[in-house]
């Protein structure tokens, strides 16, 4: 070095692997303020991901953070809750009070129900029967055969009973009804088919499928139906019967009634008071499905006060039994009339007040009555056929047995002068 010449300053060379260092130390630095550093390459940078807003009118694809490039965002879902239907409410039902065997039953309700799901109501007593839509919010039950007479009917609608949006009854229904007596019609014709009255029933031709169009009924309950609905028919004497029973069936129909229901009621142990009550029904109902009939069949007696006095029985359309009797003396006569046996006894001691004001008690034998004291029975006399007696028809004792075996309860006893 010359003397006086400028000193140039001496550079402190760092080690090779301590300049690498401090290059790359600042290249790191500038990349990550964004300032490129001349001569250095550029570094690519990565940016977050985010939503971008097109501008009006220009067209932009925004994807969502998992969604595949391209694609749109999927629409945000919205929920409607529909409001639940009104509750099922019945507006009106019958029948009700006292109704017929073959009433049908009704049961309108407030919204139409599910045709396809029509949930039957209950009934108490169980009867066989259809319950159907007939129209689109009214159920209707009609019965197959027919309710019990004078039976109580139960209906319950229960909550399982829908209407086509679903809806229910907030709580079950009941009601109930009572059917009355069978026809009257009905009960002559039973009587006459088994043997209780003088007649016979000839049922009118029938048409095929006269009940209810596509019901099949089983033979009970056609014969339950017609109890309240009889066939029509006519009721026909049988041959043999004297011209009074003819007259007293025009005249006085429910005197014969009450005699042939008393001999029902006598052959079936029920209490003889000549009523067609419900046990009466029932046993006539049974007999008919049983085909039983009446175990003695029908009699019917004439006492005739005509000279000689005679009493004559008739059995099934045939004389059985004409003998001579003694009517009431004209202090004490035989009233005249018809009237059932209502009591029986093979024998007793009859007691009472003669017409001079003294006492009698007799034995007497094979006793009917029919008509308060008035009695065919067996009293000892040295003849009959004129008026002895206070009031009962006395015959002999042979013809008072066999009398006796064919006037069984019910059996009409007529007194003509």
């Amino acid at each position: 070095m010359l003397d006086g010449a400028p000193r140039t300053p001496r550079t402190r060379r760092l080690p090779s692997r301590a300049v690498s260092a401090a290059v790359a130390l600042a290249l790191g630095t500038l990349g990550a303020t964004g300032v490129a550093l001349a001569g250095a390459p550029p570094t690519p940078s990565v940016a977050a991901p985010s939503q971008s807003t097109a501008s009006p009118g220009s067209s932009s694809t925004t994807t969502s953070p998992g969604s595949a490039p391209g694609t749109s965002a999927p629409a945000p879902q919205t929920t409607t809750t529909s409001a639940p239907p009104p509750p099922l409410r019945v507006l009106s039902w019958g029948p009700r009070g006292r109704a017929g065997g073959l009433a049908s039953i009704f049961i309108r309700f407030s919204q139409p129900l599910s045709a396809a799901d029509v949930r039957r109501p209950s009934l108490s007593p169980r009867t066989a029967g259809d319950w159907t839509l007939s129209t689109p919010t009214t159920l209707r039950f009609t019965p197959r055969g027919a309710y019990a007479p004078f039976s109580r009917v139960t209906v319950i609608v229960g909550r399982a009973v829908a209407s086509a949006q679903g809806a229910r009854l907030r709580a079950p229904l009941r009601f109930t009804f009572t059917i009355g007596a069978p026809s009257p019609t009905r009960l002559l014709q039973l009587l006459a088919q088994q043997g209780y009255l003088p007649l016979s029933f000839r049922p009118a031709r029938q048409r095929r499928h006269s009940h209810a169009p596509g019901v099949a009924r089983t033979r009970l309950q056609a014969d339950e139906a017609a109890l309240f609905a009889p066939p029509a028919g006519r009721l026909l004497f049988d041959a043999g019967w004297p011209a009074s029973l003819h007259i007293l069936w025009a005249h006085d129909r429910q005197l014969m009634v009450r005699g042939a229901l008393m001999a029902f009621e006598a052959a079936h142990n029920l209490p003889m008071d000549g009523v067609a009550g419900p046990a009466v029904w029932a046993a006539l109902e049974r007999d008919q499905q049983a085909g039983r009939r009446a175990p003695v069949g029908y009699s019917y007696a004439i006492a005739s006060e005509s000279s000689p006095e005679t009493l004559t029985v008739w059995h099934d359309g045939h004389i059985v039994l004409r003998s001579l009797a003694n009517t009431g003396v004209p202090g004490a006569p035989t009233q005249l009339g018809t009237y059932p046996v209502y009591l029986r006894l093979r024998s007793q001691v009859m007691q009472g007040t003669n017409l001079d004001g003294s006492h009698y008690a007799d034995p007497v034998a094979w006793v009917a009555y029919f008509n308060g004291g008035d009695a065919v029975h067996y009293f000892p006399r040295a003849s009959f056929g004129y008026p002895q007696s206070l009031g009962c028809v006395e015959l002999p004792y042979a013809a008072a047995e066999q009398a006796w075996g064919y006037l069984t309860y019910g059996t009409l006893v007529t007194v003509v002068p």
